[in-house]
């Protein structure tokens, strides 16, 4: 149920800081500017100064009040959509219909998706690979899996991570974070792992969501220890176990981080420019690392 306005008796979540009026669980730092009403990411509305929730926002918008706050934004400017999960169904609905793809056709399709720098097929066969020009297999690696393991634990973190940045980013970059992401994981791996080592899976992306929740998490002053136990452990995960690439991890990791920090902090006055500039600069960095590499595997 909702309190009324300017209420002071917001519910209280374990780590001390208020929670969230209409999803008491989740702890939050910002309150709305007309009710005081605490707020988590989800609710947030973008208003002419600071933030304001879902309830003064229609209240408002019928009254001739708080005339920005008619129009919804995300604590980094995007639009507030009616389903803020419809960005993480569609990459969902990729993966999976690409890994029944491969089902259907075996290791052909694997072979002509995967990540691969410079591989030579025996038998005479072609050398091929990114170095060679194919370079859509940064992109199409992203969302490539054999194993039902591998596809389950990537689309489960995707479902657990993917909505709350959708909300709090908007679609649009909510979606070049992930892509971003995910292309920087193929290039670092591109870049330093062996030439003829293939490489797939969503895991660079995923681990693009992690960083970029960690950055979100700090932005909204929410309690560090969850999310920060969780990156350790994935760590841990990624240089013990056999079989994983961790370049793709670690580039997924720090081109997520760094462009959730320019979306969640560009000044207000200046938002679509810093953030833009900051896509752009995540781009010609992935750009530059497989220009490297490429020179490097070229004769």
């Amino acid at each position: 149920m909702d309190q009324a306005p300017g209420s002071s008796d917001a519910p209280e979540a374990a780590g001390g800081l208020p929670g969230c009026y209409r999803h008491p669980d989740r702890e939050t730092g910002i309150s709305c500017t007309r009710c005081e009403r605490p707020i988590c990411p989800e609710c947030m509305v973008s208003a002419s100064v600071g933030f304001q929730c879902p309830t003064c926002v229609k209240e408002g918008s019928g009254t001739g009040h708080a005339p920005q706050a008619a129009r919804p934004r995300t604590i980094a400017g995007g639009s507030v959509a009616d389903d803020p999960r419809l960005v993480t169904k569609i990459l969902l609905g990729l993966n999976l219909a690409l890994w029944f793809a491969v089902l259907g056709a075996g290791d052909r399709l694997v072979d002509e998706l995967d990540l691969v720098g410079r591989l030579q097929y025996y038998y005479g066969g072609p050398v091929e690979g990114v170095a060679e020009g194919q370079w859509y297999r940064l992109l199409t690696a992203m969302f490539l899996h054999q194993q039902l393991m591998h596809i389950a634990f990537n689309m489960l973190s995707l479902w657990w991570l993917g909505p709350p940045l959708e909300a709090a980013l908007g679609r649009v970059r909510y979606l070049a974070l992930y892509l971003l992401s995910g292309l920087g994981g193929s290039a670092l791996s591109y870049l330093l792992a062996s030439p003829g080592q293939p490489s797939l899976g969503a895991s660079g992306a995923v681990f693009g969501l992690l960083g970029a929740t960690a950055v979100l998490m700090r932005r909204m002053n929410y309690d560090m220890r969850p999310v920060l136990a969780l990156l350790v452990l994935n760590l841990i995960f990624t240089f013990t176990w056999g079989n994983i690439a961790w370049q793709a991890h670690i580039g997924g990791l720090v081109v997520g981080a760094a462009v959730a920090y320019g979306l969640v902090h560009a000044p207000r006055e200046h938002r679509a420019l810093v953030q833009r500039a900051t896509c752009l600069a995540a781009l010609l960095v992935i750009v530059a690392m497989v220009c490297v590499r490429t020179l490097q595997l070229t004769p």
